[in-house]
């Protein structure tokens, strides 16, 4: 029977010893973090044509049921992550406040296109419209363009489970910092 310093060194974590005689492992961590990023479920938020190109990244072609995002919520207690897609204007952004506030944590955000990001083309002239979601709640990414690419989207999905797998924080995710 090998001894529990022989399997330590073997083991790429530590090995800690409890009263029992059972172990704990210290990659408990990487293993909630990548069961959390394997299982997202998004909340989806669409006020304009983003809207359309976030409904294609559920479609047959780029299918984002592959990588863990199978099953969209229209509940916020039920959602993991928020995709913005399109306009806010100012009698929405409470609405927005309110369904982030509901999600249970951990909570991500994506804000997908320019509307979402920084007001687009329609902020300029009018009082209307917030310029980008990030002054009503956190984003952890953002999704460029007018309006962004089914693929864009997915990207940004993908990307959102690798910083969560890596076991970044909100802080560290927002700033690209690992």
């Amino acid at each position: 029977m090998a001894h529990v310093n022989d399997t330590a060194s073997q083991f790429p974590g530590q090995v800690h010893e409890t009263p029992g005689g059972g172990i704990v492992l210290s990659k408990l961590d990487d293993v909630i973090n990548w069961a959390r990023s394997n299982s997202l479920w998004p909340l989806t938020f669409a006020t304009s044509c983003c809207g359309i190109e976030m409904m294609a990244v559920a479609s047959a072609k780029y299918d984002f049921s592959r990588f863990g995002f199978e099953v969209a919520r229209a509940s916020p207690r039920q959602a993991d992550v928020i995709i913005i897609a399109g306009t806010i204007v100012n009698k929405m952004a409470p609405v927005l406040k309110r369904l982030y506030d509901q999600m249970p944590d951990p909570k991500y955000v994506i804000a997908m296109g320019a509307c979402a990001i920084s007001g687009g083309p329609f902020f300029y002239n009018t009082y209307s419209v917030v310029k980008g979601a990030d002054h009503i709640i956190p984003v952890d990414v953002y999704v460029a363009g007018c309006p962004p690419r089914p693929e864009a989207l997915l990207h940004a999905l993908i990307s959102l489970q690798q910083k969560i797998k890596n076991g970044l924080t909100r802080e560290q995710i927002k700033t690209g910092k690992e």
